[in-house]
């Protein structure tokens, strides 16, 4: 069991929990389970359910630390006859799963007239594929004690944790086998008959229905709807389709995770709706494989008050307004843009953001701005606007784990200035505090400075280089931490030092970092004592408790969405939450972004959407803890308080955030120990009057003066772009090397560098070879003609830094490296320059042969 498929394990657990009864394989875990144990689950089981006993089952489970036990829970499920489960662990891929939720909610629904309509017996035969063995016998032996309408019941709690794919259409032909009128309601092709008709997204299938039925016999419109991010995209991917495909239109989706694996062009023609995130394209366009708008008949811009600057939105609009500035050769897409808020920018009052107003529709090409009118007294008796409380907290009035803390921060500054006084960097910033994004802001700023450092000796640069990257990760982790305890608990914060040294202890470890993590160390003792006493309380979460307590008090059936700033910060409060025993009526999940390719934090896709399922369902979770992410877009449950948790940002996010609070009676709160930061949230609120009254006033416009003012600007801002176009930049042909980032150790030239596909680069040559080490990869997958195999990093044993992949391409075993692992140094003059993505790096870039690796 590797620590990543035990973290995937964990972030999988809400899936497992709604399918799983542990009773049915804790004979196949004996090897791994005391007999107390399995009394304790059994009893779970009695007094409260299947789902509970699947908590305790897990929580156990991911305790162990005996060899083979994932395997031999695989093997339990696989001989109990979970197979849909199995096959999920095995490939951590839960979209089969995931494609059942539609039909549990709809069987919860319809549970009433099932129990009344059904015979179980009648049907059992048919079903039981689709069910445990042991399953059936219970479900038997409940009909001969209890009746028919007790064994029905008992065949919906069985069917609603069935992990087989067909168990709903397998359902429906034992219906319709029995002539049972239970079929006509159980219509699985209709599935979630009624999509959730929320918002935006309702608008924009009604919008998209209405123009796809203009159309005369014989010609056929085309939709593009862009979705900003994976997880909106996702959702409006599984709603359209819900929606249209039984109305006889084939819908699609194309995402950066399965663009490489997909014929977009095909996929465009073969389709009448297609759900893009926008960058699929702008690359598409700018290859060439999709030659001109002109091949859609609508495109809805989802979150369109994002078409500004360099946004793909905005990249496709300039190609749109080209065409239609430079005369287009057919009729252009009708464009549609939908927000909950435009904002107005950096405007002062009601006639610069007028302006601000403008210029977005222009960027859209719009002419109509629309928002409810003439229902919007019905509107408000639906969607509820909540009220808004500010709460200013107080902060610790001493703070013993600051201190010591800033103590080990001073003595890591000493240590960097004392390796290298030539870095001006290290005391160039005036008034830097610890524990504030001005710090962190400064830590890049150095590393940055770091990586390109150097000196005539090249042993001392790189022993130089690499000891201040050390240095600087420390500080990071160290402001990290202080930013954790300011909003958290003083044992949240030691948490995420003792996880970090752990991990520094599992590395490299050499001499710099031992003496760095035995300062840790030595302060460790009193640290853990601070994390204790009583005294170092947060006072803000006292406030935060209070307001939970209160609103749970008033209404036991709240539901919260709880924002806060960074992903640590979401662990620290869910912990908080769990060991709280004033707390114990909420069951909190969280929602984070996805992980980067470097970081092992963050939540996948699949977990993500899992989260989602279980706070709309209201069951599992009454509390979501979330970051950015949860603040835009993504269709989540109806909630009655929404709080705000040292988190502000522009008026737009203002509007998105409070907008998840829709239900009737819903507060807002706004919690912070800064008065700046509820003075910046008052200054939205009045950005809000603003735009809403420039909307107002725009609105009165006579349409033809509108579309005027719109032209005008769209000229203008065509001239602009037009004039600040820049030349194509040639490519250097001059050899260049390619350094480690971390220890400046020399790895590769861009001679021997070969682009595979466009957006991967391999290097030739069995020297590189020699300069990398490859590990395992703890999530081997398949992507496109790829094979990911291994990670590989810097084989300088006191480095070790991530330099990329080892995969299988084709019939080619080759690394895959990522050019912001690496300082790149021209060979003639010496200079160092980073790059953080490789087409900023205009090297000549030569196309993967395979008759080369042949040679």
């Amino acid at each position: 069991m590797t620590v990543e498929q035990r973290r995937s394990l964990r972030a999988f657990c809400d899936y497992i929990r709604k399918t799983l009864d542990p009773t049915y394989i804790l004979s196949y875990m004996a090897p791994w389970f005391r007999e107390e144990e399995v009394q304790y689950i059994q009893a779970e089981k009695n007094n409260k359910g299947p789902m509970e006993a699947a908590t305790l089952f897990l929580n156990i489970l991911l305790e162990l630390q005996e060899e083979g036990w994932f395997r031999g829970f695989l093997d339990a499920l696989a001989h109990a006859g979970y197979s849909g489960l199995y096959e999920a662990i095995e490939s951590w891929d839960f979209q089969k799963i995931e494609k059942l939720e539609e039909h549990r909610l709809l069987l919860k629904r319809l549970q009433p007239e099932f129990k009344s309509r059904i015979i179980p017996t009648d049907i059992l035969p048919d079903l039981s594929e689709c069910l445990i063995n042991q399953e059936c016998e219970e479900i038997i032996q409940i009909c001969s004690t209890k009746g028919m309408m007790a064994g029905a019941e008992k065949l919906v709690e069985c069917l609603l944790r069935s992990d087989k794919e067909n168990w709903p259409k397998t359902l429906k032909l034992a219906l319709e086998k029995e002539r049972n009128n239970f079929s006509e309601l159980w219509n699985v092709e209709k599935g979630i008959k009624d999509v959730e008709k929320c918002g935006k997204t309702f608008v924009a299938l009604l919008i998209c229905e209405h123009h796809l039925k203009k159309f005369p016999q014989g010609q056929k419109g085309k939709v593009v709807f862009f979705a900003n991010q994976i997880p909106v995209y996702e959702q409006q991917k599984s709603v359209f389709s819900t929606y249209f495909e039984r109305l006889g239109y084939r819908v699609t989706g194309i995402s950066g995770a399965t663009a490489e694996d997909v014929p977009v062009k095909q996929i465009v023609e073969n389709n009448d709706i297609i759900i893009l995130t926008p960058q699929i394209l702008v690359n598409n366009l700018k290859n060439g494989t999709i030659p001109s708008l002109l091949v859609f008949t609508l495109m809805i811009f989802d979150e369109c008050h994002n078409t500004s600057k360099q946004h793909p939105y905005n990249m496709i609009m300039f190609n749109y307004l080209d065409q239609k500035l430079g005369g287009s050769s057919g009729p252009l897409p009708q464009v549609i843009g939908l927000t909950a808020s435009v904002g107005v920018g950096d405007a002062k009052n009601t006639d610069e953001a007028l302006d601000y107003i403008c210029k977005l529709c222009a960027s859209l090409d719009a002419s109509v701005i629309a928002t409810v009118q003439d229902n919007l007294e019905e509107l408000e008796q639906v969607v509820y606007k909540p009220q808004k409380f500010f709460r200013k907290v107080e902060s610790r009035i001493s703070n013993k784990f600051k201190c010591i803390i800033a103590q080990l921060m001073r003595e890591t500054e000493s240590l960097a200035k004392r390796i290298c006084k030539d870095l001006e960097n290290l005391s160039q910033i005036q008034n830097r505090e610890f524990g504030t994004q001005k710090y962190e802001q400064w830590i890049v700023t150095v590393q940055k400075a770091c990586m390109v450092f150097q000196m005539p000796d090249k042993d001392e640069e790189s022993r130089i280089c690499k000891a201040l990257f050390l240095y600087t990760s420390h500080l990071r982790k160290y402001n990290d931490a202080l930013i954790i305890s300011e909003h958290a608990r003083v044992k949240d914060a030691l948490h995420y030092l003792k996880d970090f040294f752990s991990n520094v202890r599992a590395a490299g470890f050499d001499e710099t970092e031992q003496d760095l993590t035995q300062r840790f160390e030595e302060k460790l003792q009193e640290l853990e004592s601070v994390s204790r006493d009583p005294s170092n309380e947060n006072p803000k979460l006292e406030d935060l408790c209070f307001i939970l307590r209160e609103e749970y008090h008033l209404n036991p059936e709240t539901i919260t969405i709880l924002f806060v700033k960074t992903r640590a910060l979401v662990d620290a409060l869910k912990n908080w939450i769990e060991g709280n025993s004033k707390l114990s009526f909420l069951k909190p999940g969280i929602l984070t972004g996805r992980s980067k390719t470097n970081q092992n934090t963050g939540m996948t896709l699949p977990a993500q959407k899992c989260i989602l399922d279980s706070f709309k369902a209201h069951g599992d979770h009454n509390i979501l803890i979330a970051t950015s992410v949860a603040d835009e877009g993504i269709d989540i449950a109806q909630c009655n308080l929404v709080i705000l948790y040292e988190y502000v940002g522009n008026v737009i996010k203002m509007i998105q955030t409070r907008g998840r609070g829709r239900a009737r009676g819903s507060k807002c709160f706004l919690l912070t120990s800064n008065a700046a930061v509820i003075e910046k949230e008052r200054i939205n609120m009045y950005k809000e009057k603003m735009m809403n009254d420039s909307i107002l006033r725009l609105q009165t416009w006579d349409e033809a003066v509108f579309k005027e003012k719109i032209l005008h600007i769209q000229i203008d801002e065509k001239f602009i772009r037009d004039s600040q176009e820049k030349p194509k930049p040639v490519p250097d042909k001059e050899n260049k090397k390619l350094l480690c980032r971390k220890c400046k150790a020399f790895a590769c030239y861009t001679a021997d560098i070969r682009v595979i596909e466009e957006s991967h680069y391999t290097v030739l040559g069995d020297a590189f070879k020699e300069c990398f080490v490859s590990r395992p990869h703890p999530q081997p997958k398949q992507f496109s003609n790829f094979y990911k195999r291994a990670k590989i990093f810097c084989a300088r044993q006191d480095c070790s830094h991530d330099w990329g992949i080892h995969v299988k391409y084709k019939t080619f075993e080759i690394p895959v490296i990522k050019i912001e692992s690496f300082v790149v140094e021209d060979i003639a003059t010496g200079v160092q320059t980073l790059y953080s993505k490789w087409k900023d790096f205009h090297f000549e870039k030569i196309p993967f042969d395979a008759a080369e690796m042949s040679r």
